[in-house]
């Protein structure tokens, strides 16, 4: 019994410094960074400007991979089941981790198969509209959605949630179209095909400025940076409709602490440099303080968020689309 109790404890040692050495050799690849929706949308813009940043301070190369559908299911599921070595980041979002969990039959448990890793950001909505429909403000377009069947553009989360939010305040009827991302949704918005967007800043803003679509409201209690001409959702008459949708990342479950350590630690440099900074701000996302950047804190503000939304994501019967 004492041989084997040595044996044991030496190969635990050995495996100890393995595990220490692998971490200390890591990154000495690439590492691929999962992001859920389609190139050009404003979770991709995220992923690319971080990503970039996080590779100078690792000494290899951030490559993006969009792996779209199934509202972000499939992308998060592809790092549930990677190896947990650090080689494989999932830029989680507000839709893929609070809402689909609701909505979707998944292969994996948000709980158990992830390790946090850092809150990178967070940003309002902006609800906006194709420019063609005759209302100046959100009142008059209330009263146009109340006589009118609407299309409302989703990439199956946020805005799917805000979009039901709309239509319990409302009272409009509101068909939701379903979109591999919000860059395709805001195409067909721009073309005339949908009626209305919720959309983040860096798809909505220019197109708002250029006249090529209307925007009504910011749906947070303060305007949006990038956007101060915009009126809150209580200041333009629907107090309350109050979501802000965060960027954030995880990797699979059992990566030893240490990687995870040093990609947080990646991270925090990318959100703590001017240049990333002003391009975040610049789509009008808000960075997060630095002591919420911990994994710690991500943990903890993720079990806040789904105490909060999921009764509320059950209790309104929203389907997958």
């Amino acid at each position: 019994m004492h041989r084997l109790v040595l044996a044991m404890t030496a190969i635990a040692a050995i495996s100890g410094c393995a595990g220490s050495a692998a971490a200390q050799s890591f990154p000495s690849r690439p590492i691929t960074m999962i992001v859920p929706f389609a190139a050009g949308g404003p979770t991709d813009v995220i992923a690319r400007v971080i990503g970039e940043r996080m590779g100078q301070s690792l000494g290899q190369p951030v490559v993006i991979e969009n792996v779209t559908g199934a509202g972000g299911t499939i992308a998060a599921g592809r790092v549930a089941r990677a190896a947990p070595d650090g080689y494989t980041l999932d830029l989680a979002t507000w839709s893929t981790h609070v809402v689909t969990p609701v909505l979707y039959q998944l292969q994996y448990d948000v709980f158990r198969d992830f390790a946090p890793v850092a809150w990178l950001t967070q940003t309002p909505l902006l609800l906006v509209s194709r420019k063609d429909i005759p209302a100046n403000d959100l009142q008059e377009l209330v009263a146009w959605l109340k006589s009118n069947p609407v299309l409302l553009g989703s990439a199956g989360g946020t805005d799917q949630v805000a979009g039901y939010l709309l239509q319990q305040q409302t009272g409009a009827k509101i068909q939701v179209v379903p979109y591999r991302g919000l860059a395709p949704a805001m195409q067909d918005l721009l073309a005339g095909r949908i009626d209305l967007l919720f959309d983040q800043p860096s798809d909505a803003v220019p197109q708002i400025r250029s006249g090529t679509i209307k925007g009504y409201a910011v749906t947070a209690g303060t305007r949006a940076a990038v956007a101060p001409n915009i009126p809150t959702v209580d200041e333009a008459g629907l107090p309350g409709l109050h979501i802000s949708p965060w960027h954030s990342l995880w990797l699979p479950k059992g990566t030893p602490p240490a990687v995870i350590a040093k990609l947080n630690a990646a991270a925090i440099d990318a959100l703590a440099d001017p240049a990333v900074r002003k391009r975040l701000g610049d789509v009008g996302q808000d960075i997060v303080p630095r002591e919420r950047q911990t994994p710690e804190a991500l943990a903890a503000y993720y079990k806040s968020e789904t105490d909060k939304w999921w009764p509320i994501i059950k209790a309104a019967g929203i389907k997958a689309e």
